[in-house]
């Protein structure tokens, strides 16, 4: 968490008609979530009058500034050289330092429609509120549906080459969504999607969030391979429902993963089963399924959600079900799954080059 003095969102202090008199100096008019920020100012200075101005060029350069440097890891001795004698290649975000605190979810399915972004969302928010920093990126640039399901009233904020995302329900979130009009098909080849992923991952201000969870494409196409790549230190965790040929094709994206080699940490079932007005429990799907793919993956089956719909009414009104209907069986399914993935801990190999010295 940054300070608004670190952020330059402080401006002067002054005694005016024996009243204090706080200048909050924003990036853009709009800046959202100015209510909290004025709250924040009165928790300190109860009797404070605050007033607002917009930054000028200078002091948005300043920020700008301060956000890459912020980003960025101190380069290491054996940073590669640009090839144009102009010294180290630019250093990777902290985020993915090994040393980092940050832990990189790749919320997975082999196909769609088995509610992996309704996972992504609800676990994101339920971590949010347990007292964690969570960032939460939609990498499905083709199908994107995290501005819809999160609700967000305000975009993010561009200052140059640096993108701030937004932030809705205690976590920020950033989306091709956010770019591109909703009815708008996003027609890219290979090489557009593997820029605007990479520029997503390492050009957006996550700083060093507790927790980074992206909302993966289904499959095991480009994303995936670009998402590798980029951060290899990603822990899979991979959703399916209850039906043998959901479980079927899940399991091809673990196996996916673990060529990539990349750590799968455990199983989430999605839709198990529906309890309906007489208080009978209907496996609509089945049953099973997500038991068997960790049984045959090794892992742990981590949650079994069920299926109600107050998971497709948050979805669509844009109040995650842990938020809009935080007693359902749903949303305490999400919570328990939250706190598994917490205990876990991260992956404990990561695909580094093993080095003599």
């Amino acid at each position: 968490m940054r300070t608004l003095g670190e952020l330059g969102f402080l401006g002067r202090l002054a005694e005016v008609e024996g009243a204090t008199q706080v200048e909050l100096v924003l990036p853009v008019t709009n800046w959202p979530h100015l209510d909290a920020i004025r709250q924040a100012v009165h928790d300190r200075v109860p009797k404070a009058e605050v007033v607002v101005r917009t930054m000028n060029d200078d002091e948005r350069l300043a920020l700008r500034n301060f956000l890459r440097g912020s980003m960025r890891a101190a380069p290491t001795e054996d940073s590669a050289s640009d090839g144009h004698g102009h010294g180290a290649a630019p250093a990777s975000p902290r985020f993915l330092d090994p040393r980092a605190p940050t832990r990189v979810l790749g919320i997975s399915s082999g196909k769609g429609g088995v509610g992996k972004s309704s996972v992504s969302v609800n676990l994101a928010v339920a971590l949010a509120q347990r007292g964690h920093s969570v960032g939460l990126l939609d990498a499905d640039v083709y199908g994107f549906s995290l501005p819809k399901m999160l609700g967000a009233t305000n975009d993010p904020i561009v200052l140059g080459d640096t993108v701030i995302p937004t932030l809705v329900h205690g976590v920020r979130a950033l989306s091709m969504g956010y770019f591109v009009d909703d009815a708008q098909p996003v027609i890219w080849r290979g090489p557009m999607l593997h820029k605007a992923i990479e520029q997503l991952v390492s050009e957006a201000w996550w700083d060093v969030p507790d927790y980074l969870i992206i909302d993966m494409p289904p499959g095991t196409g480009d994303v995936a391979l670009t998402l590798s790549e980029i951060v290899p230190r990603i822990e899979m965790y991979v959703v399916t429902t209850p039906q043998p040929a959901a479980q079927r094709v899940a399991q091809r994206s673990a196996f996916a993963a673990r060529k990539l080699k990349l750590s799968v940490r455990g199983v989430i079932e999605n839709m198990s089963w529906f309890v309906g007005d007489d208080g009978v429990r209907y496996e609509i799907f089945g049953s099973g399924g997500g038991e068997r793919l960790a049984r045959e993956l090794g892992v742990t089956l981590l949650a079994q959600v069920p299926l109600e719909a107050g998971v497709r009414a948050g979805g669509d009104d844009g109040r995650p079900v842990v938020v809009g209907y935080p007693e359902s069986d749903a949303a305490r399914s999400f919570v328990a799954l939250a706190e598994r993935v917490a205990r876990q801990g991260p992956a404990r190999v990561y695909r580094q080059e093993l080095k003599l010295v």
